[in-house]
């Protein structure tokens, strides 16, 4: 637009009869040589400016590509922390539970270890007058004296039906003093019916009214306390 003006204020001159000066007209275009570097830096500076907006643009976008990216890095990061405190839970628990157990297994086992100790002091021990032993080849059993003459007392089912029948095995604790201390059913009689159950109860009261000689040592100079096995056969 202002260079058409210039050419105007040139053209004016000479369409009325009055040329320009040489000076006017030197004046005249270093004015417009002004005008156009102005326009072209102003051109150059208008796409540096459109470089430097469509880096920024560029820049911002990238920008939230990070934001995004580091966001679901983070929600990540916050998932797997979830997830790895709630297995720590877990598995400190676990660890707890483990701890327990062990700790119930080891006092079983010194439980166990003291019992076989007292046991195996007991069986190693050498017993003495009285004591409560074994069966072993080192003892010899208590002996009954009036096993012949004791019959469990069973009532009769009845003309038309036959009494219990089988063995039955008592097993006694016999003092050193050759007395019946208890008696207890280790074995009765096959069937399951009163009279069966009623039969055993008797041989087992019949058990306590023995007479044994009692155990003793091999060199009879020790008598023990022992428990050992009598039976009633039942025809």
């Amino acid at each position: 637009m202002r260079t058409l003006l210039a050419l105007l204020m040139i053209c004016a001159p000479l369409a009325a009869g009055r040329g320009p000066t040489m000076a006017q007209l030197k004046a005249q275009v270093r004015r417009l040589t002004v005008e156009r570097d102005a326009l072209k830096a102003k051109i150059t500076s208008l796409g540096d400016l459109q470089d430097q907006l469509a880096a920024a643009n560029q820049a911002r976008d990238q920008a939230k590509t990070d934001a995004q990216t580091a966001q679901q890095k983070l929600a990540q990061v916050e998932a797997t922390l979830k997830e790895n405190t709630s297995g720590g839970d877990m598995l400190l628990k676990s660890l707890e539970a483990a701890r327990k157990t062990e700790a119930q297994a080891k006092a079983d086992l010194a439980r166990v270890q003291a019992e076989n100790q007292a046991l195996r002091q007991k069986v190693d021990a050498t017993p003495k007058e009285g004591d409560l032993v074994m069966l072993t080849p080192d003892i010899v059993p208590a002996q009954p004296l009036n096993l012949r003459r004791v019959t469990p007392r069973i009532k009769s089912p009845g003309l038309f039906r036959s009494g219990p029948k089988g063995v039955v095995v008592v097993n006694v604790l016999i003092s050193e003093k050759g007395e019946v201390l208890a008696a207890r059913l280790i074995q009765g009689l096959p069937g399951s019916s009163p009279e069966d159950q009623a039969a055993d109860e008797a041989c087992v009261q019949a058990a306590k009214t023995l007479v044994f000689d009692p155990a003793t040592s091999k060199d009879g100079s020790l008598r023990f306390k022992v428990w050992q096995g009598v039976g009633f056969y039942l025809d």
